[in-house]
């Protein structure tokens, strides 16, 4: 988890200099496309061993992976990488919250408390209070929904589905979705919001992008390896914790980009994001 945290933060990094030249959801499909011909070679390699089962929810990973993965992708490009993956990292706050509505787990005093110590971070970091909020935010916020969702897919299915069929499952949707966007885009006219799904697909020419796509899908598909295979052998409170290194990789990473670093309230606003999730995590 450590090793990807940082993979994590250099992707990250690299899909901001690469939103310099073109769009975020060709970043996604270029990274998953060769993250699937990746994939299927391991598995030629060594075929998977175990049964499978529950094709939804290996459907269902792939879907809420793909749509955390084009709100990331999007936020890093207009807002600071540090904020943006911090943002992200609201998932496991997010976690705690589907578990109690959706699957009737009991949420403790602890929890709680933790889960509003993890409000307040997010409340520091888009700053409402200064009308500094913007839309990026927002959709960093929800990215981190999806991550939450994606993660706790791969819980259900990490005993019936080898770690590369799961990962294989998140860059096929993710191949094919941004594909079908592109196909229609031409005939969306979409609003601001929600441009960044349908943007003119513009085939790059330079080999300087394409050495950067390729080496950013090999280490993104290390990555979603590392970890899937985290979360599949090891406790969950343990691999949060670790997790959230790559924050610090993460704003080191954006200040060579040329971003400023984070003023007061984004730390203190990093620092409560991070406290309440490590609090959620040893609350289970």
């Amino acid at each position: 988890m450590l090793l990807g945290a940082l993979i994590s933060a250099f992707n990250g990094a690299l899909a901001k200099i690469l939103s310099e030249e073109i769009s975020a959801l060709e970043i996604v499909f270029f990274r998953n496309l060769i993250g699937v011909g990746l994939i299927l070679y391991a598995l030629r390699i060594q075929a998977p061993t175990l049964h499978g089962g529950k094709i939804h929810l290996l459907f269902m990973r792939g879907l809420f992976g793909f749509s955390a993965m084009i709100l990331f992708f999007y936020t890093i490009t207009v807002i600071p990488l540090g904020e943006a993956i911090t943002l992200n990292k609201t998932s496991p706050l997010f976690v705690s919250i589907l578990a109690f509505y959706l699957l009737g787990e009991h949420l403790s005093k602890r929890a709680i408390f933790a889960l509003c110590i993890g409000f307040v971070g997010i409340v520091l970091i888009t700053k409402p209070f200064n009308v500094e909020i913007s839309y990026a935010h927002i959709l960093g916020i929800f990215g981190g929904l999806f991550a939450a969702l994606a993660y706790a897919t791969i819980k259900k299915i990490k005993d019936i589905y080898d770690s590369r069929i799961i990962v294989l499952s998140f860059v096929g949707i993710g191949s094919l979705l941004p594909a079908i966007l592109f196909m229609i885009s031409p005939y969306i006219d979409a609003p601001n919001s929600i441009s960044f799904l349908f943007p003119e697909f513009v085939f790059p020419t330079s080999l300087t992008i394409w050495l950067l796509i390729v080496i950013m899908a090999i280490i993104s598909t290390l990555s979603q390896w590392l970890l899937t295979k985290a979360y599949s052998n090891s406790k969950a409170s343990i691999i949060g914790v670790i997790s959230y290194t790559n924050i610090p990789f993460a704003i080191g990473f954006g200040y060579l980009l040329g971003d400023k670093f984070p003023d007061f309230w984004t730390y203190c606003g990093i620092g409560f994001i991070v406290l309440g999730g490590i609090l959620v995590s040893k609350s289970k």
